[in-house]
């Protein structure tokens, strides 16, 4: 059996006496597009946030490529998150910076490339995302969508083996949400590996192989789309999507 390029087990994360994450189970094999789904509190951000490590797990382990990641290691954490790039509900953008010294500046101080290879790859990313005529744009003049792009340009310059989406449509104007998810919908056709949290449920039903529902911070339901999305067998993720029945598939 091909070993999964990530392995997650019996993850826990608390804050304080509030157990957000409460034993999670997944493995993520390369090419996978998995739409996870689920309320607001019930562990979807924090999950993928202890996968690169912004938060730390309280137990449990994750691992990538078959190597268990210690977490209080910092040079190995720092390998991590050139290896799993993450795109935020903000954009998180420098406001200081232009686009093209955005997407540059992880590539001169992480990876510590030249500067003209940095700008050479930085380009061909924003073109990636139909951006390229905004290298020298300020973000102040972008539009959310925009700004959302670069962001996953900026993710796609280090060259990740995997990618975390952090509901990337969630703070954009109905209008604008479009041409972020032709974007992902892209990369999913060119094979990444993708982990989606997002409420965008026909665009999980399009392009997710696998989609998963979140509850008290377990996986309580996961298959294909097909089955969770039209015919989930548990009662939570009924009623979730009956409360989400705006869309069509």
């Amino acid at each position: 059996m091909t070993k999964a390029l990530l392995s997650i087990q019996a993850l826990h994360k608390n804050f304080g006496a509030d157990e957000v994450l409460r034993g999670v189970d997944l493995e993520v094999q390369q090419g996978d597009r998995i739409a996870i789904l689920g309320a607001s509190g019930s562990g979807k951000s924090t999950l993928l946030r202890c996968l690169n490590f912004m938060e730390i797990p309280s137990s449990g382990s994750v691992s990538i490529g078959g190597r268990t990641i210690d977490a209080r290691n910092d040079m190995e954490l720092t390998q991590v998150r050139q290896r799993v790039g993450m795109v935020f509900q903000q954009f998180n953008l420098f406001p200081h910076m232009t686009v093209l010294g955005n997407v540059m500046e992880a590539l001169l101080t992480v990876k510590r490339m030249p500067r003209d290879a940095a700008r050479e790859l930085a380009l061909a990313e924003l073109s990636r995302v139909g951006l390229a005529d905004k290298a020298a744009a300020w973000p102040a003049r972008l539009s959310g969508g925009q700004k959302q792009r670069v962001a996953i340009a900026r993710a796609l310059a280090m060259q990740p083996e995997l990618l975390l989406f952090d509901e990337p449509t969630s703070a954009l104007d109905p209008e604008l949400v479009g041409e972020v998810l032709r974007v992902i919908r892209t990369l999913a056709d060119e094979g990444r590996t993708m982990l989606l949290v997002t409420h965008e449920l026909g665009f999980a039903y399009h392009v997710a192989n696998r989609v998963l529902f979140i509850a008290d911070g377990v996986i309580y339901e996961q298959g294909p789309p097909e089955q969770i999305l039209k015919n989930p067998a548990k009662p939570r993720t009924q009623a979730f999507l009956a409360s989400h029945r705006e869309f069509d598939f």
